[in-house]
């Protein structure tokens, strides 16, 4: 491996590393706000589930993202260029308090770098991108459905029992909801990282085009960047998810863990590299408008959210070309 090559894969890892620092709030949020455990305890529980993922979930996230772009406008500059986007603009939304998304981020930043390398929209993969732009709506559709779905039956199955008997249960019942988001979120995040990583080996030779799985240091390295972003926390984005777009019990709480957990689970079997900010998002919406109706859920916080979501790829894409071209200049090489 050249010098720059281990650079630009020691900056994917500290996109993974800000990934699971960014979206730690994804997954404590609502157990860390229904105060079912301390955010210290709540962001090592996250922690553990972010790493052990590789074991229940396949590679389908990471060849979709390695996919994403034609191998041939992949070079080491544009994998750096597409990471420095990514990584700025977590950093800004991260600073504004704002849970945005990075798997979004990520792709959005690859195409924009890759288009500023060779400039035809024919090198972006088709089927990659256009179920990207599916699911950053149906993700937190489905979240929100799932979330006021399992909140309405807990509701009617539960309306005899005592409210400190069924607190009780479901405090500890989150350890359980909390465990497989986390799992969810750690199965479809850090396989984005292996993606762009696997990407950057292959246009640089050193990987078969036709690879089906990452490098078992590959799958490793990035659960654990992920693993360790997460239990450093992103205190700011934990207060707006889990304390400003409603208030949530701990019934709550292991709906939208539970929802979140589904559809997170669903989309990367799929491989499809969906959001978990826009996921649990509406996960806690869905159960918001189940227990207080839809004045229970604060929409000018959730949107500011949307408007986010909406800029994050444009954004994204902008800083990884500006990025791009940087680089370009100063090294002449693309």
């Amino acid at each position: 491996m050249t010098t720059f090559l281990i650079v630009v894969i020691g900056l994917a890892l500290v996109f993974d590393y800000i990934n699971g620092f960014h979206d730690a709030a994804n997954s404590i949020a609502t157990v860390v706000s229904t105060r079912v455990l301390s955010p210290r305890a709540a962001v090592a529980w996250a922690a553990l589930f972010n790493f052990i993922a590789f074991v229940i979930f396949p590679g389908h996230v990471a060849r979709s993202i390695a996919k994403g772009v034609d191998a041939s406008a992949v070079t080491q500059n544009v994998i750096f260029a597409a990471l420095m986007g990514a990584i700025l603009w977590n950093l800004l939304t991260w600073a504004w308090g704002l849970p945005s998304s990075s798997s979004h981020a990520l792709m959005g930043a690859f195409a924009g770098a890759a288009l500023s390398n060779v400039p035809r929209l024919s090198i972006l993969n088709a089927k990659v991108f256009r179920e990207t732009f599916i699911f950053i709506v149906l993700a937190p559709f489905l979240g929100a459905v799932l979330g006021y779905a399992i909140t309405k039956f807990l509701r009617f199955a539960l309306r005899n029992a005592r409210p400190a008997t069924v607190n009780r249960v479901f405090r500890r019942g989150q350890l359980l909801s909390a465990a497989l988001y986390s799992l969810g979120h750690g199965g479809n995040d850090a396989q984005k990282t292996m993606g762009i990583i696997t990407a950057l080996l292959i246009g640089s030779h050193m990987l078969p085009a036709n690879i089906h799985e990452p490098p078992l240091w590959v799958v490793l390295s990035c659960h654990a960047a992920m693993g360790l972003g997460t239990l450093s926390g992103g205190w700011r984005i934990v207060k707006t998810m889990g304390m400003k777009i409603t208030k949530l019990k701990p019934p709550g709480g292991f709906a939208a863990e539970t929802a979140g957990a589904i559809t997170l689970a669903l989309a990367t079997f799929r491989g499809v590299p969906v959001s978990t900010t826009h996921t649990i998002t509406g996960a806690i919406v869905g159960v918001g408008t189940a227990e207080r109706k839809l004045s229970a859920v604060r929409w000018g916080v959730a949107g500011r959210i949307v408007w986010a979501w909406i800029f994050t790829i444009p954004a994204a894409a902008l800083m990884a070309s500006l990025s791009y071209h940087a680089v370009h200049a100063i090294t002449g090489v693309r």
